[in-house]
């Protein structure tokens, strides 16, 4: 049972992880679309309409078929995704499952650190992504300086609130 519950979250592989592939031009997102959506992630609320275009620059557009694993549990993270349209299944253990749908968001934590998954995503339909490569979010902070202190910033109020958070729970 543990061996089928492992397979279930993404720690065991099994059969062939299907790739990514790009969507056609025809169909891509414009910049401005992409701009909006990266707006509403967290990590980039406090960004500039200046980072945000070179946020949007780097981030292509994919689909995914049905059954694709985008992320697996215990692999490097490289990636960051945003789900534009459909819904995906995230598997964090046997028996903790999330359904995300579209403006949610995933990998975002790997864009910065590069650390393992934590958990397994599966597209549960076809997916259209917005995806940014740890190497080109890399890149960014050559070409826009300003963005570090942006995403240090907002990274430090997160975590002032989780603090917060975590008081104000253990008092209750």
């Amino acid at each position: 049972m543990e061996l089928v519950g492992r397979m279930l979250d993404g720690s065991i592989a099994y059969g062939d992880r299907q790739r990514l592939e790009p969507v056609p031009s025809a169909a891509s997102i414009r910049q401005d679309e992409k701009m909006d959506r990266l707006e509403n992630v967290p990590l980039f609320e406090a960004c500039t309409r200046r980072q945000l275009r070179a946020l949007a620059q780097i981030a292509d557009c994919f689909d995914a078929p049905t059954g694709t694993v985008l992320i697996r549990a215990g692999e490097p993270g490289e990636e960051f995704f945003l789900i534009v349209e459909g819904t995906a299944r995230v598997h964090v253990s046997a028996r903790k499952r999330l359904r995300l749908r579209p403006g949610d968001f995933f990998g975002e934590m790997s864009l910065i650190d590069g650390e393992p998954r934590s958990a397994t995503v599966v597209a549960e339909t076809p997916l259209r992504l917005l995806v940014i490569s740890r190497k080109n979010f890399s890149a960014l902070f050559e070409k826009v300086p300003d963005m570090s202190r942006t995403l240090l910033t907002t990274l430090s109020r997160r975590v002032r609130q989780a603090e917060r958070a975590l008081d104000l729970s253990r008092r209750a």
